[in-house]
């Protein structure tokens, strides 16, 4: 059977790399690019269709920073699929990002300047705002559209008959220090996107614990091209989810010869903060869709 794949975000940076790679590998994907905007996601179509003219390639609307967005994409894709065998919940931003010169003076007189170079800890911070939905922009958009999109897409998920894949693309900026189960929102910090790459973590942990028949694994990318960005995606997309742990990250990595690879690495969570924070999920998701009239699982 074709294996039907969903890339949010899949019209511009890792995402439109990842859905070529994705064909060069299997031409016979039945792909669906779940984009903001249909303009980005039908250019992106064309070209897809430009190398691989008998792919099966399509589109449907889908702005995370939007819970309306998010039930409506997810009611059209359950008419259109009977199955989702992948999920590549790839969509994110980074708002009004600036550089706090201060930690970057310190940090290069320190024992840990190669670290922070490499990571941006400390050196990236955001100025996040209130959604239509009134949730903080950057964690909407980056952790709670697509937690509601999965669970709303639990039908198509749960096969007994084949798992299927949940691939998360996190960030090397994913930092426990950023984040705070009393304000997972991170609506008093000033790192907002670490905070929510983080909390993507322990989302991702908790939900392979209560869904674990259909298993996820996430990636972190710092490469130099959307193309190698997607190395990890590309290679979880090829492997046997119970041969992978569910509580290891998978890097894309390039190498200083220009080779693409993958490394593995622990995620710094504990199992039980994992826990707090996804009843914590499920408390916010029957607020907010009991406010919208719309369907929520108990479960």
């Amino acid at each position: 059977m074709q294996p039907v794949v969903l890339v949010t975000g899949a019209s511009s940076g890792i995402g439109s790399a990842l859905c070529k790679r994705l064909l060069q590998e299997d031409a016979g994907v039945r792909l669906c690019l779940a984009c903001r905007s249909m303009q980005k996601a039908a250019a992106t179509k064309a070209m897809l269709l430009a190398a691989h003219p008998a792919a099966q390639v399509t589109f449907v609307h889908l702005d995370v920073s939007s819970l309306e967005s998010v039930l409506q994409a997810a009611s059209e894709i359950q008419c259109r699929f009977q199955r989702l065998d992948c999920l590549f919940l790839n969509a994110g931003t980074m708002p009004n990002t600036h550089v706090s010169f201060k930690a970057l003076i310190s940090g290069l007189f320190s024992g840990k300047a190669v670290h922070m170079l490499s990571t941006a800890e400390g050196l990236l911070t955001q100025e996040d705002f209130i959604t239509a939905d009134g949730l903080q922009a950057v964690f909407e958009t980056n952790l709670f559209g697509h937690f509601i999109l999965i669970r709303q897409l639990k039908p198509l998920l749960c096969c007994l008959e084949k798992p299927s894949l949940l691939i998360w693309t996190s960030s090397s900026n994913a930092r426990k220090s950023a984040f705070a189960l009393t304000d997972y929102q991170h609506s008093k910090g000033k790192e907002s996107y670490s905070s929510s790459k983080y909390a993507i973590d322990l989302a991702s942990v908790a939900l392979n614990k209560h869904f674990n028949k259909q298993i996820r694994f996430f990636t972190k990318s710092y490469t130099l091209t959307p193309y190698n960005g997607a190395e990890a995606q590309v290679w979880l997309f090829k492997q046997k989810p119970e041969s992978l742990d569910a509580l290891m990250k998978y890097h894309s990595c390039t190498s200083p010869m220009g080779k693409n690879y993958v490394e593995s690495q622990k995620m710094d969570v504990e199992e039980e903060t994992t826990e707090i924070f996804y009843q914590k999920l499920l408390e916010l998701e029957k607020h907010v869709l009991t406010r919208l009239n719309a369907p929520f699982s108990s479960k």
